[in-house]
């Protein structure tokens, strides 16, 4: 007689002892697997009448992982990247229970096999200088309140910070002495130091001034109510400040923006000011090169600089004329070492 797995007791293991306890995994990395093992009960409860308490490993066979699949992208409008996201997650669940129950891993090893899904790589939104110069503005530095607001989002431009990680930002991680940075950190817990300007350091030791009395381990950023401000109150300020800054760039009412689209600000002009694609890569916080180097591709106007300079305009001139030596040219040279 074959022998059933029930699954609760697994993903209550998995969740506690793989994701926590082992690897030690981000909250919001165990919130998207916590999410994705109840919707998963929930399209089991609904599409296959399987009460959850009596669900079991056996129960979740490829063919149904895929069905799930295609019910996140057909019922909940799910995009392919969010689908990959839930899927990478029963993968970490069905490599688990395999490694715990050795007569499961034929079974497993069918779901872990179900693949990803190519995405293509949707255009990077970013805002031009005038942009960026509007929505830092927009706010009214005469009040605290727009003054918080003005360092919050001058600080994500400066260091091209993800929304969590601004919002997470300690008294203890400012470095606001002669040579200004900030630790920030990033995905997977990974530290990074990022310079500060002048002008960012110096709003920033005006934010905190009188606030010596709190712990180091007090967030930076409070909101008016003196809560710390969460991600979701960043993308709210963001939209907010767009909304004001449009009146005077129209071309923002165009745009959707978020403190996302301020990251890749910060990448792409960081890229024009001929700041090398491997600094702009510890900058950002990114692990691999090749998604830094998306900023390059597209950054048109630096490609259209880089091929003008290649330009032959006067055969004459070119044979007579003084001969240039290109590794001199400062546009094609930051052009080549962006690829």
């Amino acid at each position: 007689m074959s022998t059933t797995h029930p699954l609760g007791p697994w993903v209550r293991r998995f969740l506690l002892e793989d994701v926590i306890a082992d690897r030690n995994m981000s909250p919001n990395t165990q919130k998207s697997y916590r999410d994705t093992v109840r919707l998963l009960l929930r399209f089991m409860a609904e599409r296959h009448a399987v009460d959850p308490t009596r669900l079991t490993v056996e129960h979740l066979t490829a063919d149904v992982v895929r069905s799930f699949l295609t019910d996140l992208e057909q019922q909940r409008q799910n995009s392919v990247a969010t689908r990959n996201q839930r899927l990478a997650a029963l993968h970490s669940l069905f490599r688990f229970i395999s490694r715990q129950v050795p007569e499961l891993i034929e079974h497993a090893s069918t779901i872990v096999e179900v693949p990803l899904r190519r995405a293509p790589q949707p255009m990077m939104p970013y805002l031009e200088k005038a942009e960026i110069d509007a929505l830092l503005a927009a706010p009214d530095r005469r009040t605290p309140q727009g003054t918080r607001e003005y360092t919050l989002l001058l600080f994500v431009y400066n260091t091209g910070a993800r929304a969590t990680e601004a919002v997470g930002v300690t008294h203890a991680a400012l470095e606001l002495g002669d040579a200004p940075a900030v630790r920030i950190v990033g995905k997977g817990r990974k530290e990074r130091h990022c310079p500060l300007w002048p002008h960012t350091a110096e709003v920033l030791r005006q934010l905190v001034l009188h606030r010596e009395h709190e712990p180091r381990d007090t967030p930076v950023f409070l909101s008016v109510r003196r809560q710390p401000f969460t991600r979701f109150g960043l993308h709210t300020l963001v939209e907010r400040t767009v909304t004001r800054a449009a009146k005077t760039v129209p071309s923002l009412k165009n745009k959707r923006v978020s403190p996302h689209t301020i990251r890749h600000t910060t990448a792409v002009h960081l890229l024009r000011a001929g700041v090398d694609i491997n600094t702009i890569r510890a900058w950002l916080g990114h692990v691999s090169l090749e998604t830094t180097n998306r900023y390059a591709e597209v950054d048109l106007e630096m490609k259209a600089k880089a091929l003008a300079t290649c330009a032959i305009t006067d055969a004459k001139t070119t044979l007579t004329g003084t001969k240039a030596d290109w590794r001199n040219d400062r546009d094609l040279m930051a052009f080549l070492a962006a690829l």
